[in-house]
């Protein structure tokens, strides 16, 4: 596992645009005579409108080890035994051998899945739409509760015995925002925050922090003045002592996003699609370690990026996103 992880790690020192110009060539001929492909890069075909790349008519691929990944966090090691019982699960559902990929950064995630690497995924909210359109992938699950229900909050952290009690007390400060694409950690303020009265990089400064945890510990360590940050992150954090919820105040939460989309390669032989599905909407998070990160979850729910995305997609379009090699890794 070790040498494989490495190899991928490797491979991905390429520049992601670079990257994508050599991937998947027999493809970009297969979807030259598409007549409908919306957003999607050339080498894909939606026929059906649904948004997601179409499965191709030949070169389906069906692989002896399927390679999982989940989206980029601050320690992947942790989150590689987070997510053995599932990677069990899924090899026992399937039939094949599964392998974790620790992935570095969206950029590379992004391109694993695009050039064949990678066959199954979690891309966070923002990165989602870049993953459809540029590398094929298929949103499917969501992490949700019994009633079905999903989705976190945009909140925007102060630290606790700061001046900060508004929004409008932003004004001046330097906020500290994640990355370009992601979506509650820069898109989201940016389309929502100017209705609030405070526009980023006008009335504050933005700094971007690269990830949420980096932004809530910088908003603790009094490196930020304050922070946009997901909700499920960082209870995540406090629930692992990274941080204490005494030290920090929320000044401002929006309504709910969806989450992380577990998706699968567009190109995936439809009978392995099904079993995958199968190995999903079987596990029980009860009793295991994901569970216990999750806190909250109890089964993953199904979800389609047509319909599902849309906020996030308004959003994107709001801030003019154009998902295109070019803007993912501007990341």
């Amino acid at each position: 596992m070790a040498s494989t992880d490495k190899m991928f790690r490797q491979s991905t020192v390429l520049p992601f645009a670079a990257a994508m110009l050599l991937a998947f060539p027999a493809l970009a001929q297969d979807a030259a005579g598409c007549t409908q492909r919306g957003a999607l890069d050339t080498i894909y075909c939606d026929a059906d409108g649904d948004l997601v790349a179409d499965a191709p008519a030949n070169e389906l691929v069906d692989p002896g080890t399927l390679v999982f990944a989940y989206t980029p966090v601050e320690d992947p090691a942790i989150y590689a035994d987070i997510w053995d019982p599932f990677i069990e699960h899924l090899s026992a559902v399937t039939g094949k051998r599964v392998q974790f990929f620790a992935v570095q950064s969206n950029s590379a995630e992004v391109e694993a899945m695009r050039s064949g690497r990678l066959h199954i995924a979690g891309y966070s909210t923002g990165p989602t739409p870049f993953a459809v359109n540029l590398a094929g992938a298929v949103p499917f699950a969501i992490m949700g509760s019994d009633d079905g229900s999903f989705g976190y909050t945009l909140q925007v952290y102060a630290r606790a015995d700061s001046d900060i009690e508004t929004m409008a007390d932003l004004a001046g400060k330097r906020v500290a925002h994640t990355s370009p694409t992601s979506n509650s950690g820069n898109l989201a303020p940016r389309a929502l925050f100017p209705a609030l009265g405070i526009t980023p990089d006008t009335d504050y400064e933005v700094s971007y922090s690269g990830s949420h945890d980096q932004s809530m510990l910088g908003v603790v360590a009094g490196d930020y003045d304050a922070a946009p940050v997901a909700s499920e992150v960082v209870d995540r954090m406090a629930e692992r002592g990274l941080y204490d919820p005494q030290e920090v105040k929320v000044i401002w939460e929006s309504d709910r996003f969806p989450t992380t989309s577990y998706t699968y390669a567009h190109n995936l032989d439809p009978a392995l699609v099904e079993k995958i599905k199968e190995a999903f909407f079987t596990f029980d998070f009860e009793g295991t370690e994901l569970g216990k990160e999750f806190e909250g979850v109890s089964k993953f729910v199904p979800i389609t990026y047509q319909k599902d995305w849309s906020v996030i997609r308004d959003i994107q379009a709001a801030n003019g996103v154009q998902y295109t090699p070019q803007g993912l890794a501007a990341e």
